[in-house]
């Protein structure tokens, strides 16, 4: 596998019981590259996800994100589970967009988004402050800094959550179907944050039901089922001319 790569999954395995969930997944992402991952439910696109930053540990393969090992260390050819503490500050590299906003419901938009930068990187007051505003601008959200949760709408909720993930100044941005809890008409709102995002060069994997947004955004896209990438390409090539039947039976419904 390249070391250039962003992120390298090397034959990646995941169960929960007997149900394997993920089934030796390799696959890569290059720096400022947009990876959209597309499946049916259940065929294992959030656990990879959160695999990639150790929400979930594997049971099989590697996971590299810019050349270094997730959630382990090697040693003497055996793997060693980092202290929770060591995950931690790997983590603090990869911003995380769930389908559900998780936002304080105490703390205004602009306190969410201090929250982290002053706790994990210390980060003075004034200056994580000065960095989220700017941040919130850019989300479309400048007037709405000292509203709480739950005076946003689900779309401005889910911008705060992004510009709360920009904060820390990840290098690689994942998002987990972060449109899905949303009513359509807030849906348009959020890809436009993300498309810009994309357009910045920021390194992205997004599990999404939004076929024009991948269409439109991603460099490639991965079509997952049953725990494993049935077929990968430029969007042109794997929307337009899929290879595989379950790529094809999967594509007549959603697009």
């Amino acid at each position: 596998m390249s070391t250039t790569a962003m992120v390298q999954a090397d034959r990646v395995s995941k169960s929960f019981g007997s149900n394997n969930v993920l089934r030796s997944i390799s696959l890569e992402v290059q720096t400022g590259e947009v990876l959209c991952v597309v499946g049916p439910s259940g065929s294992g696109k959030s656990t990879f996800l959160r695999c990639i930053n150790h929400l979930e540990k594997i049971d099989a393969g590697r996971l590299f994100v810019e050349g270094q090992l997730v959630g382990y260390r090697q040693k003497g050819g055996k793997l060693h589970e980092l202290r929770p503490k060591e995950a931690a500050i790997q983590r603090r590299d990869i911003g995380m967009v769930f389908q559900r906003f998780n936002l304080f419901p105490h703390m205004t938009a602009l306190e969410n988004i201090i929250q982290a930068p002053m706790r994990v990187k210390r980060i003075p007051k004034a200056q994580a402050t000065l960095r989220a505003r700017e941040l919130m601008e850019r989300a479309g959200l400048g007037d709405k800094a000292d509203h709480y949760p739950a005076h946003l709408s689900g779309g401005q909720q889910q911008r705060v959550a992004i510009a709360r993930a920009l904060a820390m100044d990840p290098k690689l941005m994942l998002f987990d179907e972060p449109t899905s809890a949303l009513d359509p008409e807030l849906v348009g709102e959020v890809l436009d944050v993300m498309k810009e995002l994309a357009t910045s060069g920021m390194t992205m994997i997004v599990v999404t039901h939004e076929m024009g947004f991948a269409r439109e955004v991603a460099d490639s896209i991965a079509f997952m089922d049953g725990g494993v990438v049935v077929e990968s390409g430029p969007p042109r090539e794997l929307l337009g001319n899929p290879q595989q039947e379950r790529t094809k039976a999967f594509l007549s419904k959603v697009l």
